[in-house]
């Protein structure tokens, strides 16, 4: 989307910027991080130019921090070898499912360090740093502290073996690497022993009346998704405590201070201030909009694991500035989404990654589609291929692209028989019954789906649109068009062009999520795609006007197929290849 004048936010108009969580550069992404961050911001970015708002979409690879070092031990390369490779097929994978970035950036710049210092130096001059000794792993044998996700151990919580030092992956609690039962190292599997070690904390505590009255304002104003307010709510009822944000390691944001100067800043410290250092990569007018709470609204997506270091960290790191920042309005937050029920695993060649997906001959469109009608929006959703191919059959093909081929082929038909590819002139439609019952119908639906997705209720906003097509069947049905043709012209002509124009609504509302379809629609019906549904220009009262939607007159394109059935055996075919080393 990278066009030559970046957007700056415009007075009397609203400024969206939309952010997904950075995804880590040490692996490649698999569906259930795709739909997590990346694909829900797009469709919602998207819905935010549809209606004519001013919207941004930031988001980059997050490269520092100990996942990397480690990553960099297994490739045998260095650290940033190691980010050019992955933030290469990142943005691969992400042009393939069509993602609409304005900037897709890294954290990895110079802007980045520049940024995450200035911050830091804020905090520091505001008393809000303060220094403890902690008691840290060390591992003789590969000679250093060894950062939480070098360690590995038993999770004192739920028993789970494999649990990291930041984190256990099983039951979600968030650990300290002194905390793990039997703790080994994860380069050289040796038993670490516990050493002193100095480092930087930001003082919570000190931070708590601020952040209260923001979250208790902001969640409501902004309506955060249930799950984002619990896992916060959980996080204060527990008590903040000082968060140690520095750790011993090389490959970081140095930190600006001489006695720390060997130390770089956590992971968790730096990356969420990455979308402000992308944002600054694609202006040098970025304080418009992160220093700007006016006139700019925040919308943030992410996976249910990254909620606190974005509900309770960043806004804790902004206000200790002082400065005037933008603070996150909405959080729209995922579940999981498992593969036939249990996880991904690249190691285990279980599941579908995003370089898989392209392999496989489903177009880009079924996928969003797939992953959108599944968003595990209030709980886990399994991946099943007898569902992929269930919806692709059922839903796309017999429902939305059955609906669209019927209009576009009957006009298309030689005059005798159809309208040789001219929309026809449609007068009486005001009087026509089963039009305006339709058009009350339609009306209807599109307020109901720019409310849904106004919310960032997104698979509802999808599903509105579906029954819209539902609607334009049985229009079809009810009025026997192919009948009418013979006995009822003028009816005929009526049911047609608002049929046509129900085509021409369903690509805009569908584009959010299938913008592939629409263009692919767009072609047939010979237009410049023309992605708008503002109040502005009255498009949405245009939807309970379905017949004025496309001029008379006007020539269509050739009609194509717009989905193809999946079948039993490529089903099996898929199910055997993705089905990795457990079976």
């Amino acid at each position: 989307m990278d066009d030559d004048d970046p957007k700056l936010p415009i007075s009397g108009k609203r400024n969206i910027l939309i952010t997904s969580a950075l995804p880590y550069v040490n692996n490649v992404p698999h569906l259930g991080n795709i739909i997590g961050c990346v694909l829900s911001a797009d469709v919602y970015a998207r819905y935010c130019r549809l209606r004519g708002y001013n919207a941004i979409y930031i988001c980059g690879t997050d490269e520092y921090g100990t996942a990397t070092e480690t990553k960099a031990l297994e490739e045998n390369r260095t650290p940033r070898e190691i980010c050019d490779k992955y933030h290469a097929i990142h943005k691969e994978v992400y042009d393939w499912f069509d993602i609409s970035f304005d900037q897709f950036g890294r954290t990895s710049t110079p802007q980045h360090t520049q940024v995450c210092q200035e911050i830091f130096n804020k905090l520091w001059e505001n008393k809000l740093i303060s220094e403890n000794t902690i008691q840290q792993l060390y591992c003789d044998t590969c000679n250093k502290f060894l950062a939480d996700r070098l360690v590995e151990g038993s999770c004192p919580l739920c028993n789970y073996d494999s649990a990291r030092g930041d984190q256990c992956e099983s039951c979600g609690k968030l650990l300290n690497p002194t905390e793990l039962i039997a703790p080994r190292c994860k380069v050289c599997q040796t038993t670490p022993e516990i050493r002193d070690t100095d480092h930087l904390f930001i003082d919570l505590p000190k931070l708590k009346a601020q952040l209260e009255a923001y979250i208790n304002g902001t969640s409501v104003r902004g309506s955060w998704s249930r799950n984002a307010v619990q896992t916060t709510n959980a996080w204060i009822r527990e008590g903040l405590q000082q968060r140690c944000i520095t750790r011993d390691l090389k490959w970081g944001v140095p930190v600006p201070h001489e006695k720390y100067k060997d130390k770089v800043f956590y992971v968790w410290f730096d990356a969420p201030i990455g979308y402000v250092s992308i944002t600054s990569c694609y202006t040098s007018e970025w304080e418009q909009w992160w220093k700007n709470p006016k006139n700019a609204e925040l919308y943030q997506f992410m996976g249910k694991d990254n909620v606190p270091f974005h509900t309770v960290m960043f806004p804790s790191t902004q206000l200790g500035t002082g400065e005037n920042w933008t603070l996150m309005k909405t959080v729209s937050v995922t579940e999981y989404l498992t593969y036939q029920g249990g996880k991904f695993s690249k190691s285990k060649g279980v599941g579908l990654f995003g370089n898989d997906v392209k392999d496989t001959n489903i177009p880009v469109e079924v996928w969003r589609y797939y992953l959108l009608i599944n968003r595990p929006e209030v709980s886990d959703t399994s991946f099943e291929w007898e569902d992929l191919q269930a919806k692709l059959n059922d839903e796309l093909l017999k429902n939305l692209g059955n609906f669209v081929n019927r209009v576009v082929s009957f006009i298309a038909k030689p005059e005798n028989i159809g309208y040789g590819s001219i929309i026809p002139d449609a007068p009486g439609a005001e009087s026509h019954q089963l039009t305006m019952s339709l058009s009350e119908k339609v009306g209807k639906l599109v307020e109901e789906y720019v409310e849904a997705m106004e919310k960032v209720k997104l698979k509802q906003g999808l599903k509105t649109a579906m029954l819209i097509s539902g609607e334009g069947n049985a229009y079809l049905q009810t009025s026997e068009f192919w009948k009418l043709y013979k006995e009822d012209k003028p009816s005929c002509a009526i049911v047609v062009r608002s049929a046509a124009g129900l085509v021409h609504l369903l690509a805009r509302l569908l584009e959010p999520f299938m913008p592939s379809f629409s263009h692919e629609v767009f072609k047939q019906l010979n237009l410049p795609p023309h992605f708008s549904l503002s109040d502005e220009r009255a498009e949405v009262l245009q939807a309970s006007r379905p017949w004025e939607i496309l001029p008379p007159s006007h020539r269509i394109g050739t009609p194509q197929p717009l989905f193809k059935e999946l079948k039993d055996e490529e089903v099996q075919q898929y199910k055997a290849r993705f089905a990795g080393s457990q079976v």
